[in-house]
């Protein structure tokens, strides 16, 4: 058996390299990346002037989820988050398969969404690259900067989330100046424009600003790779969503007080529309372009994060056997899972292929249907991990155990499952691009089973996907240094 230690973990497994701040970080910068500056639009257009009230319904249900994860987490500080916490409460391993490849799948179209998002910013600088191209190229080159490691990618990210921040201070400086210069309609605030009652209003804003709060499962994927995640883990994530909701509401009055709703609505790149009303004292020109690369740079530090998360969901069910065994192979030197990174750069430009060629045959945006089923995934089993964190309560107890409210987790799955019936109700079709991708999963999963292999019942059943945040390799997987 391999020798751990308590920063670098085994050579043969992943390196505790990550301190409680460039965690928080790297939650935060997860949050900010994609629900303002990819979605905002689409939610004032599905609300009306008060769409703020729709980020901070959104945050406040991912908040209550992330108190469950911050829980579950203490408890098992190990890689496969949701997995992990599915298999301690119910070992059940279909139901525990079932949940990995909803989070993989959720993961893959997250990212195919912000890359659609990407390239409409990178348009508003240069128009002639085909937008499918400049995504393409957007995600093979995140995928090239999670393979030269976690610990250099985290770092980006911390240092991308002060730029993204730095954009969304302009936008609250342009929301300012406009309430300082009179000018505003503070009576925007409170119009719910959308057709239909307002709560329905909300519900649609919430469905796709819930999009951005991924922040506290993708954490939750590098909890192997984390110092002391008893005691780092409940004050990043938590500080995290709470620090990202705060900038979400001002960011969003900002923007309804400076543009009018069907503006932002109607555009591809929607806080650009703020800083063309040039109420800065700065040439709007040299606004734009600087907007544009913030914006762009806050969209990549958001895919960073959560490719590297589907990485290590495959490289996890790599370890247990439950996908072919190739996806546990890491680099020999970047211990990076370079077949799980290879495989979902392919995934994610099939997904963005797909939708664009859906998109224009006149369906729906591709930006939306990526995130619409990315939020399908994610709310069923956040819904679940908020019940395995109920379901957990009095096992595996340790004094550095966080322990949510209880009546707070039991508001967090009401809020959940509200939204995903709203989601397939209103977009039954999204069920199809669901299927779609659970099928990818079981293809994988079949596969391994045609040669062999796959994860007994007895193994799941006795912890055996907890294993694949176990600091050593498991038996069968060889130490990928010797390759």
């Amino acid at each position: 058996m391999a020798t751990t230690t308590a920063d670098s973990g085994p050579e043969s497994g992943l390196k505790r390299t990550i301190t409680g701040r460039l965690l928080y970080f790297y939650v935060l910068g997860d949050v900010l990346g994609s629900g303002v500056y990819v979605l905002i639009g689409l939610v004032a257009g599905a609300v009306g002037g008060a769409f703020w009230v729709a980020f901070a319904a959104g945050v406040t249900v991912a908040a209550i989820t992330g108190l469950a994860y911050a829980e579950l987490v203490t408890k098992y500080p190990q890689a496969a988050g949701a997995s992990l916490y599915v298999s301690r409460a119910f070992r059940n391993p279909t139901l525990t398969f079932f949940v990995t490849v909803c989070m993989l799948s959720a993961s893959f179209a997250a990212i195919g969404s912000l890359a659609s998002g990407f390239s409409r910013y990178f348009g508003s600088l240069w128009d002639l690259p085909p937008a499918l191209l400049v995504s393409v190229l957007f995600v093979a080159a995140v995928a090239v900067v999670n393979y030269i490691g976690i610990t250099e990618s985290v770092v980006i990210n911390m240092l991308m989330t002060l730029v993204e921040v730095a954009g969304l201070v302009i936008i609250a400086a342009i929301g300012v100046v406009a309430l300082a210069g009179g000018d505003a309609d503070l009576s925007v605030l409170t119009d719910f424009s959308a057709e239909g009652s307002p709560v329905i209003a909300v519900v649609a804003g919430v469905t796709l600003a819930f999009f951005a709060m991924t922040g506290f499962e993708n954490a939750a994927n590098v909890a192997e790779e984390t110092i002391d995640p008893s005691r780092t883990f409940p004050r990043a994530l938590v500080g995290g969503m709470v620090t990202a909701g705060v900038i979400y509401v001002v960011v969003a009055v900002s923007a309804a007080l400076v543009v009018p709703v069907d503006q932002l609505a109607g555009s591809d790149a929607a806080l650009l529309e703020v800083v063309r009303a040039g109420l800065l004292p700065l040439p709007v020109g040299v606004m734009i372009v600087l907007f544009s690369v913030i914006a762009m740079i806050a969209i990549s530090n958001t895919t960073l994060v959560t490719t590297a998360a589907g990485a290590r969901i495959l490289y996890g069910m790599g370890r247990v056997d439950v996908v072919p065994r190739v996806f546990a192979r890491v680099h020999p030197t970047r211990r990076s899972p370079v077949v799980a990174l290879g495989f979902t750069l392919a995934v994610v430009v099939l997904l963005m292929a797909v939708g664009s060629v859906f998109t224009a045959l006149g369906g729906p945006d591709v930006v939306e249907r990526l995130a619409t089923i990315t939020v399908v995934f994610l709310v069923f089993v956040y819904a679940l991990v908020i019940v395995c964190a109920l379901k957990q309560r009095g096992k595996d107890e340790h004094p550095g155990v966080f322990r949510a409210s209880t009546p707070l987790l039991v508001l967090g799955i009401l809020g959940n499952a509200a939204i995903l019936v709203y989601t397939v109700v209103d977009d039954p079709t999204s069920l199809l691009w669901v299927a779609g991708l659970l099928g990818l999963g079981a293809v994988l999963y079949a596969v391994q089973r045609a040669r062999g292999g796959g994860a007994s019942t007895e193994a799941l059943l006795s912890g055996g996907v907890e294993r694949a945040g176990d600091p050593d390799v498991p038996d069968g997987v060889p130490d990928e240094r010797s390759r």
